[in-house]
């Protein structure tokens, strides 16, 4: 038996519920960690909770850049004088933060989220409430679980 198209009115609730789904409502815990933590604090974090990425906060819990797993393996492997512990307990850890972290507020949807992932080539965005502080993360994983149900 042939499929039927859908209906208009499947599709216009369909496109209506995407259009509400929202950051808030899906996001992971952040993975974060303070302005003052060293390379070492972030090689730990990053290591004993098998994250790929940490973002840094200052007190306030606002965030103020990035950190992925990579940026801290290319640092180890530009260090070639002296590969002991205590440079990476000497250097701060924001001074990993290659880019400026780009957010999201709680109610943007998640379908601009992604394409926002897409745009930048990133694999995760801080979300953030209405006073800048970190309340979640969003990644590829969030939007491969959620999206795909609107569009099947």
């Amino acid at each position: 038996m042939p499929q039927s198209r859908p209906r208009n009115s499947d599709r216009n609730s369909k496109s209506r519920a995407i259009r509400s789904l929202t950051c808030g409502r899906v996001m992971n815990a952040p993975n974060v960690i303070g302005r003052d933590a060293s390379v070492a604090d972030a090689l730990d974090k990053i290591t004993n909770m098998d994250w790929d990425h940490l973002f840094i906060v200052n007190s306030e819990r606002v965030p103020i850049g990035r950190i992925h797993a990579v940026d801290i393996l290319k640092l180890i492997a530009r260090k070639t004088v002296n590969r002991d512990i205590a440079w990476m307990h000497a250097i701060p850890a924001k001074q990993l933060v290659t880019q400026e972290t780009i957010t999201m507020r709680e109610n943007t949807p998640l379908l601009k989220a992604a394409a926002l992932m897409l745009t930048h080539d990133l694999n995760q965005l801080a979300v953030t409430n209405q006073d800048g502080q970190i309340v979640g993360c969003v990644s590829h994983s969030v939007v491969a679980r959620h999206l795909p149900r609107f569009i099947l």
